[in-house]
């Protein structure tokens, strides 16, 4: 029988189980890893392109295809077809069909009313579920993106920050000497450098797009990750089967990746969802601020900002975000709580 390739040895089986028996983290993490999925076919639901359309016998999918000009559904236009106003034409003339998403605007889309100004309050008539901004933007549709770029951006961070600072650490505590010194000195020169000033000096002078704020995020945020893989480093490198590691010849970056990682894993692990939503509330402050993200990208700080100037006139913009910004960090801090607690080494350990 085939060995399989990836295994979880008793006390990782055990955590997992733990972790499924605290309802309230596990069935968080099962809602957010939905919510993540759906919002990266956040195009089939929440989009001023058709999923499908039907004319004349052929059929087009214009989600996630290049621009089609109305002229190709006997419009008299070359830009691209508004196929809000295609379903109507289509659906009178007998000529085809569309198929539209559940609301049926772009995120970045201005829609203007004759004789009423935005922003627009919530109406299922005209599919704007909960309202418009100030500009006639979809809320539904700002919400919705603006999440999407939150938790890819904070997931992007988060990984990439933990892998840069757990080897770093892992190196750091294994290897002491004049590297761990070194390092400490680079580590503590690096956190006094005031982050907040730099992201706002480079996102006033570059207007940085979304890759140069995350590669500006991951440059001055690694170094936080280092001290506690590097105590934990320091502690596990003593122990016996370290020891018998190293008298049977594995190389260094064995020992690290398959003796020490695994058993500093506990800690990454309970600070990953902390981390996410901590970079979650950055993005969102500095979005706020002016500072982050440039317009028109969706962003729940840019909406934040818009719902406190217009709090008294159009009441749905702040609660939408504000309401949408709470449930997902507390479900993230229930996960967190629901790993913590599952992966504490005192539920598996018995004194003698």
């Amino acid at each position: 029988m085939k060995k399989p390739m990836f295994t979880l040895d008793p006390l990782t089986r055990k955590r997992i189980d733990r972790f499924k028996q605290i309802k309230r983290g596990y069935w968080s993490w099962r809602a957010l890893l939905v919510l993540v999925i759906l919002s990266l076919f956040s195009e089939l639901f929440i989009n001023s392109r058709a999923i499908v359309v039907s004319y004349e016998g052929k059929l087009y999918f214009p989600t996630y295809g290049a621009v089609i000009p109305g002229t190709t559904f006997g419009l008299d236009y070359q830009y691209e077809t508004n196929y809000r106003e295609l379903s109507k034409t289509l659906k009178a003339n007998g000529k085809g069909w569309v198929l539209m998403p559940l609301v049926p605007y772009s995120a970045y889309e201005q829609d203007f009313k004759e004789g009423v100004y935005p922003p627009y309050a919530p109406s299922l008539v005209s599919r704007h579920f909960l309202g418009t901004d100030s500009i006639g933007r979809d809320i539904v549709a700002r919400l919705v993106y603006g999440f999407r770029i939150a938790i890819l951006f904070s997931l992007a961070y988060v990984f990439i920050t933990f892998f840069i600072g757990t080897v770093i650490g892992c190196l750091m505590g294994y290897w002491g000497g004049w590297f761990d010194t070194i390092f400490q000195r680079i580590i503590e020169i690096w956190e006094q450098v005031p982050f907040l000033y730099v992201v706002m000096i480079v996102g006033s002078i570059y207007k940085p797009n979304f890759a140069i704020f995350l590669l500006i995020f991951i440059i001055f945020g690694w170094s936080s990750r280092t001290w506690r893989v590097r105590a934990m480093t320091y502690r596990e490198r003593e122990r016996d089967y370290i020891l018998a590691a190293k008298a049977m010849g594995a190389s260094t970056w064995r020992i690290i990746s398959v003796h020490i990682v695994p058993n500093v894993l506990v800690v990454i692990v309970t600070m990953l969802p902390f981390a996410i939503s901590g970079a979650i509330s950055s993005l969102t402050a500095l979005d706020y601020l002016g500072f982050g993200l440039r317009p028109p990208t969706p962003s729940w700080g840019e909406l934040i900002s818009q719902g406190i100037s217009a709090y008294k006139t159009a009441p749905w913009i702040l609660t939408s975000v504000v309401s949408a910004m709470t449930v997902i960090l507390v479900m993230i801090a229930f996960i967190g709580e629901g790993l913590r607690d599952a992966f504490d080494p005192k539920k598996f350990t018995v004194y003698k």
